[in-house]
Order: C-alpha cells, then structure tokens, then sequence
C-alpha cells in the first residue's frame, strides 16, 4: 500500500479542529493600536516638547546670573520651596498642552481622515463594528495620551532632578534644593490625579471634535470651533451677556478648580489650592456628571454616524 492511500484516511480518521473563538475585547486591542500606530504624534511630540523644555531648563540653570542666585539665597525656606518648583511646573505644563493639542488634531482628522484617504471601506470590511472604531479612537484622548503625558511628564522631572546634582553647585546652589521641592511618593500621584480628572472633565469636547470630524468634509477645524464662538459674540452683542462663553470656560479649565480645594489670595479671588486634593469634590460636582452624559451622547451619535459615512 503506497504512502499516497494511507494519508487521506489518516487524515479523514483525525477529529475535526473547533473554531477557534476570538476574545471579544481583542477586536478593541487591535483598534487601539492601530490608532497609535497610525498616529505617532501621541508620543513623539510629548517627548519632544518635553527634551525641549528640558535642554532649555537645563541651559537657563547654568546661565543663571549671580545676582539671581543672592537673591534666591535671601527668600526664606517657604518661598525657596516655591520658587523651586516653577521649573517643574513648566515643564509639567508645556507637557500637558503639547497633549491637549495632539488630542484636539486627532479628534478633528481621525474620522475625516479615513473618508478622505477612502480607508473607511477597507475598515468597513473588516469584522470590527463601528462601536468598536469609535471606542478605539475615543480612547486615545481618554486613556492613552494621558498615560504617555504622565510618563513623559516624571522622566522629564527625574531627568531634572538629577541634573541638578551637578548644576546647582556650580551655580552657588544646595545640591538637593530640587529634591526638597519634588517629593518622590506624593508628586507622581498627585500628576496622576491630575490627568485623570482633566481627562474625565474634557470628555465633552473629545466628544464633540470626533462628531465634527465624522460630519465635516472639509476644514473640520472652522465648524468645531467656529459655530461656539459665533453664538458667543452674537450673545455679547444681542444681550450684554456671556453666558456661553462662561460656560465653555469652565469647560475647558474647571478641571483644576474642582479636583482641588479651593483659597482665597490678599485680594479675595478664588483659586484651586494645589496643594490640597480634594476628589469627593470633584465626584459630587455637577458639571462632572452632565459633562459625561453629554459625552456619551456624542459618542453615540458618531456611532450611529459613522455607520452611514461614504468616502468624500
């Protein structure tokens, strides 16, 4: 008996193999990181606003004048520990907005994007739904660039730290004048709590960007920032009022005023006290919960959107 026999009945005899059953969340997974691969503005530029701010930072410290250094020398402990930590937050800061940035431009092509350069009928192809698209691209502005932006934002401010070990004794300074100004265990959560709440607190607007984005065929950028500030300047001019403008005000920066404890300065203006955290106000805050009910009805409605979009 040949070879050529026996295979197909060794082979017809062998139990048929079940399908293989894909996890649910995979679809999900591979979005995401279809996103960051496609988008390497998430992490590129962060990191280099970042190495930017650092060199600067870094060169303004060697430079520093005498002068500056007697000066600095003559503030009291209190105001030597606050004036320590401005280069971290501007390190800190410039950050953070390199990420609101990339988040804004990603919101406003990613949809666009893919009914320009007609990749949309590719995707639609796929076994992926369109809840599973749009969560995936959602998530960028929600979960990952905050978490990049947390990552850059404590390498950066180590990078510093450990710079200044040999910079500020030539400079007149105590070598650990930084350190007592950046406490290790306390910094990185609160710069996490941080994000976490300016992520949750921004949810509207991401919502509101990929709308426009699915919607827009051309020039994404007039129709989701034009029509906000139309009706605020027809509201100034028509009523004297500025409610609309108030309320995308505080949109934007009420972030900071409601996770924080709250101080009154010499001249009786409020500010966020950022030294104390206070987050059971953040989660009892109006503004909070009516700002997640509206994101999600946007990201609904882009759902539903996107399921009808053609190639422009």
């Amino acid at each position: 008996m040949s070879t050529s026999t026996i295979t197909p009945d060794l082979a017809a005899d062998q139990p048929a193999l079940p399908p293989r059953i894909l996890s649910k969340t995979r679809p999900f997974y591979w979005s995401v990181r279809r996103e960051i691969w496609e988008n390497r503005s998430i992490y590129i530029a962060p990191a280099a606003i970042a190495a930017v701010v650092l060199v600067g930072l870094l060169i303004g410290a060697i430079r520093l004048p005498h002068k500056a250094v007697l000066m600095f020398s003559a503030l009291d402990p209190a105001r030597q520990a606050e004036t320590a930590a401005i280069p971290y937050g501007i390190a800190a800061f410039a950050v953070m907005l390199t990420a609101f940035i990339v988040a804004f431009f990603y919101c406003l092509g990613t949809l666009q994007g893919e009914r320009r350069d007609r990749t949309i009928l590719f995707w639609k192809s796929l076994p992926v739904s369109d809840l599973t698209t749009v969560l995936a691209k959602a998530t960028i502005p929600l979960v990952i660039l905050p978490l990049v932006t947390f990552v850059v934002i404590v390498v950066t401010l180590l990078a510093m730290l450990v710079a200044s070990l040999a910079i500020l004794p030539a400079s007149g300074l105590p070598a650990a004048l930084l350190w007592s100004a950046f406490p290790l265990p306390q910094t990185p959560l609160v710069l996490l709590y941080i994000l976490a709440c300016v992520s949750l607190w921004l949810a509207p607007i991401w919502g509101w960007l990929l709308l426009i984005s699915g919607w827009a065929r051309r020039a994404p950028i007039l129709w989701a920032v034009g029509p906000p500030l139309a009706l605020s300047v027809f509201e100034r001019l028509a009523f004297n009022t500025s409610y609309l403008w108030s309320l995308l005000n505080y949109r934007l920066t009420g972030a900071l005023s409601e996770s924080f404890a709250v101080k009154v300065d010499a001249k009786g203006q409020i500010q966020a006290d950022l030294h104390h955290l206070d987050p059971m106000k953040f989660l009892s805050s109006p503004g909070l919960w009516i700002g997640l009910v509206v994101a999600a009805a946007l990201f609904a409605a882009v759902v539903w959107q996107r399921r009808y979009r053609t190639p422009i």
